[in-house]
């Protein structure tokens, strides 16, 4: 990997640790996120798919900007906070991923 793909991804890391010392795990609050939008949208979301809309985000505002620095490191984070989530479930027995 090149010197600017390994940045990307130190970059996400940081952002993710930052995140998590200000809302919690990525279960926590994307759990969060997804228990309010299923009140918003009167439709049951989870905490998997409240991040796959936060990386739908970041992919329709890169059509129109892919070399949006923010917006790639974001979709990387998503990914490893995805992964985060399903790893997190599997340890407390929730293992639906949903």
């Amino acid at each position: 990997m090149d010197r600017l793909g390994k940045e990307l991804l130190q970059e996400a890391t940081k952002t993710i640790d930052e995140r998590g010392e200000k809302y919690g795990t990525p279960l926590d609050n994307f759990s969060r996120i997804a228990r309010l939008w299923s009140v918003i949208l009167d439709t049951d979301i989870t905490p998997l798919q409240a991040a796959l809309c936060m990386d739908a985000v970041k992919t329709a505002r890169l059509c129109t900007t892919p070399e949006h620095w923010d917006s790639l490191v974001d979709k990387a984070g998503y990914s490893a906070v995805m992964a985060e989530i399903v790893g997190e479930r599997q340890k407390i027995g929730t293992d639906d991923s949903s």
